[in-house]
C-alpha cells in the first residue's frame, strides 16, 4: 500500500470528479459514443469512478482489477459478437483502463489499447478532461472499426456511468 495513493483516494470527495465530468461533458461523452458506434459494429461503455475504498486500497486493488470488475458488473461482455469495450477511468489516480471482450483477442493488441489509455492519461495530466475522453472514444472506435464493420445494432447504453 502506497501512502500517497491512499491519501489521494481518502481525500477525494467527489467534487473534483463532478466538476470535471459535469452534465455538458457527460452529454459530449454520450454523443461521441453514439457517433463512433455508427462507424463500427462494436459497443463502447464509459465508466468513471472517483476513488477506491480504504479496504480496496489496503488489499492493493489495482485500477485494472477494478476495471475488470466494472466490465462484468455493467454487462459489457453481453453482446452478440463479444465485441464490447469498457473505457474505465479511476479519477483519483487519473488512470485509464480499457477492457475489451474476447471478440478482440488476437486482433487488437494490448499495446494498442494501452496506447489509447496513455494518450488519455497525458491529456488528463494537462487538465484537458473532455479532450482526453472524446479522443479516447474516437481512438477506441478506430480500433474497433478495423475488425467489426458498422451494423445497426446498439446493444449497450451510450450514457456514461459514474460509479
Amino acid at each position: 500500500m502506497h501512502l500517497s495513493r491512499t491519501l489521494r483516494h481518502l481525500a477525494s470527495t467527489g467534487w473534483s470528479l463532478r466538476n470535471a465530468f459535469d452534465a455538458q461533458v457527460l452529454g459530449a461523452i454520450e454523443q461521441a459514443i453514439g457517433e463512433t458506434e455508427a462507424r463500427h459494429g462494436g459497443e463502447i461503455r464509459f465508466a468513471i469512478e472517483d476513488n477506491l475504498s480504504a479496504a480496496e486500497l489496503w488489499h492493493g486493488r489495482t485500477p485494472r482489477e477494478r476495471a475488470v470488475e466494472v466490465f462484468a458488473r455493467l454487462g459489457v461482455w453481453d453482446t452478440h459478437a463479444n465485441n464490447g469495450v469498457l473505457i474505465y477511468v479511476l479519477w483519483a489516480d487519473r488512470d485509464v483502463e480499457i477492457v475489451a471482450d474476447r471478440g478482440f483477442t488476437g486482433s487488437v493488441t494490448d499495446a494498442e489499447w494501452r496506447g489509447v489509455c496513455e494518450r488519455m492519461e497525458a491529456c488528463f495530466a494537462k487538465g484537458e478532461t473532455q479532450k482526453a475522453v472524446i479522443e479516447g472514444i474516437r481512438a477506441t472506435g478506430d480500433l474497433i472499426a478495423r475488425h467489426f464493420p458498422a451494423t445497426d445494432r446498439n446493444e449497450l447504453p451510450n450514457r456514461p456511468v459514474i460509479i
